[in-house]
């Protein structure tokens, strides 16, 4: 077994299954017993459960008949038509299922060696971070001999049965997968990043533009291997399940299994505008009830389409629950979309590569202020006391994908705790060189904020110019305690890492060399009215700051004698009678040339409000005024966790 498999509850499927041939006896699972308290802590089935296992059901029970299809699952009484969606969704995707279901072959019955069945099956699912392998035994609850909860349409097949039974071993009880998200059960099933999209909010069935945006999106995520599931959200008061005149389901959860642009015949070039139509098909966990508006399996609009295209896109007329319809009758109809990305981190892929880095936190009370990781949203007061990770982007501009997931809250269910905790993240641009806590929000930039919304993930992606960042994961409320997995992806690497420190260490070389008296934070904001550097009128300015030993240098804007520049930068000053220095550059191939300077006392009773300051040659205060002038803020505390 892979290192990087966890066991749930230290259960070793090998070693099981041998003790078992070895005795001639099936596996009772100690850690699931087949009993009241693995089916519910609150509502009892309506009848009296037998536990039977596959050879009580059937004469020849398979793992698989005619290998795996989202064609196979049927919803049993259990309300978790969410985690039928996400099996379904998974049955498209071998390389996906074959992870979940490990060495399918070696589980599979052999009729021809019946002494080496055990009544033992593994499965794994991506559990907070990590692949976690999860043992059950073949024992399924029944009611008059029927499977009560997800099956196959073939009598003989258990793979969606058995696999429903891990994650319930893993949730607590089966009761606990009543209501649910697809995109959860999807990301434990993948370890795929969710997106939660609400097609009402980004009105998507009025605004065409954005309606295309997301087609595009959603068949390159099909492309590459990603899964989608959509539903119908109740309105305020009313029942869920109950059928629209459409023929779908409010409240239900659909499996996205086809996303195409269907070319229509030539002959239908004058009856239609376009000769390409956006459609998507979807498929019912119940497997019946289908959509029977435009292009539904019987509707009119198929006899328009050849017989070849019918072939390609896989029509069939049946009542199995699947059927088409056009993405924008799909975007009027359905409320809320769940998309899972394959991040691809492969570098042997002709796809885009991400650089991929996942961090494990907490959100812990402290009482006292420098300690509390639990401050709340943005609006508190104590927003500042969270848990702060810190990240570069190199490029001149990077797209940056961001989830942060809060840890699986089912198996609290039973103490009335099972509901997800409302989370979501701020992004600040701050200072290039910054090292420590942030205390104060002074010159920093808020670039993005997530969604707030009590699902498991929240996901942003945003573009970001080159610089440092810092994220913020937070919980809406105050003084909440829970444990988080932050993944951030990036064309070139982050390097993120988590802020621990609130200024720097005391060290025994502090005694020799000094230790920090005060914190500055500059911010420059534009240098304009430079002097003219080339033929064209222009220059290409960059500014450097000075600092003691340190410096910080912007990136170079080109062909103007007016940049805003922007450039954040801290210090933490041993000699706070030596001024910071600020230089603006021309970048030239062979040799930079001096434009001007400003210095900086930087005291903590000097102006915070923007100032401007003329620019004067190298040497003191006094030096000659020179072409130019810059526009900065400066703060300035002795305090050292102020800023």
């Amino acid at each position: 077994m892979s290192s990087s498999v966890q066991l749930f509850r230290d259960q070793k499927y090998h070693e099981l299954k041998r003790q078992c041939i070895q005795q001639r006896r099936l596996f009772d699972d100690p850690e699931f017993p087949a009993s009241d308290e693995s089916l519910f802590y609150e509502r009892a089935p309506p009848k009296k459960v037998e536990w039977k296992r596959p050879k009580d059901l059937c004469e020849d029970p398979y793992l698989f008949v005619n290998g795996i299809s989202s064609h196979d699952l049927h919803q049993g009484s259990l309300g978790n038509c969410w985690f039928v969606a996400a099996c379904s969704c998974l049955a498209l995707r071998k390389s996906l299922w074959q992870q979940v279901i490990p060495d399918f072959e070696e589980q599979e019955w052999d009729s021809k060696k019946p002494e080496k069945y055990a009544g033992i099956f593994r499965f794994r699912f991506w559990c907070f971070g990590k692949w976690t392998e999860v043992v059950v035994d073949d024992l399924l609850p029944t009611i008059d001999g029927e499977l009560i909860y997800c099956h196959s349409n073939a009598k003989n097949e258990f793979w969606s049965a058995l696999l429903e039974k891990a994650y319930a071993k893993l949730a607590g009880s089966y009761e606990a997968l009543d209501g649910g998200s697809a995109a959860d059960a999807i990301v434990d099933f993948t370890g795929a990043v969710a997106e939660s999209i609400d097609l009402v909010q980004g009105k998507y069935s009025e605004i065409i533009s954005e309606q295309m945006k997301l087609f595009e999106d959603l068949l390159k995520v099909h492309k590459r291997g990603g899964l989608i599931s959509c539903f119908i959200t109740s309105s305020f008061g009313s029942a869920n399940e109950v059928e629209t005149e459409m023929g779908l389901v409010i409240g239900h959860a659909y499996s996205v299994t086809a996303i195409r642009k269907l070319h229509l015949g030539e002959r239908l070039t004058f009856s239609f505008k376009a000769e390409k139509l956006f459609m998507i098909r979807l498929r019912n966990p119940w497997g019946n009830r289908e959509w029977n508006g435009a292009w539904s399996d019987n509707s009119e609009e198929w006899k328009k389409v050849s017989n070849a295209e019918c072939k390609r896109l896989g029509l069939t007329i049946e009542n199995d629950g699947e059927f088409w319809m056009t993405f924008e009758d799909w975007c009027k109809n359905f409320t809320d979309v769940d998309i899972c990305r394959i991040v691809n981190t492969s570098y042997f892929s002709i796809h885009k590569t991400w650089e991929k880095k996942m961090m494990h936190g907490a959100w812990a009370k402290n009482s006292e202020p420098l300690l509390n990781r639990s401050g709340g949203c943005f609006d508190n007061k104590t927003f500042l006391q969270n848990p702060q990770y810190i990240f570069d982007v190199k490029k001149t501009e990077d797209k940056v994908l961001v989830s942060l997931q809060q840890e699986d809250r089912r198996r609290y269910k039973k103490e009335g705790k099972g509901d997800n905790i409302t989370i979501g993240f701020e992004i600040f641009k701050v200072e290039d060189n910054r090292n420590y806590r942030l205390h104060k929000l002074t010159v920093q930039e808020r670039v993005a904020t997530s969604p707030y919304i009590n699902t498991r993930t929240v996901f942003l992606k945003r573009i970001l110019k080159q610089g440092r960042y810092i994220l913020i994961p937070t919980t809406y409320l105050p003084g909440i305690t829970a444990k988080f997995i932050l993944r951030l992806f990036t064309d070139v690497p982050s390097k993120l890492r988590e802020l621990t420190a609130d200024k720097p260490k005391m060290t025994c070389w502090s005694l020799l060399c000094g230790y920090p008296r005060r914190v500055t934070q500059i911010k420059i904001h534009s240098a304009e009215g430079l002097q003219k550097q080339d033929r064209s009128g222009g220059a290409d300015p960059y500014v450097l700051i000075k600092c003691e030993n340190q410096k910080v240098r912007s990136p170079v804007q080109h062909d103007t004698t007016s940049a805003i520049f922007n450039t954040q930068v801290i210090f933490y000053r041993k000699n706070i009678n030596s001024p910071v220095i600020v230089q603006v550059w021309n970048s030239n191939i062979l040799c930079d040339q001096f434009l001007g300077q400003a210095l900086l006392a930087a005291s903590p009773n000097d102006p915070r409000e923007q100032q401007t300051l003329r620019l004067r040659g190298r040497g003191s205060q006094e030096a000659d005024e020179v072409p130019g002038h810059i526009t900065v803020k400066v703060f300035s505390s002795d305090d050292l966790v102020e800023l």
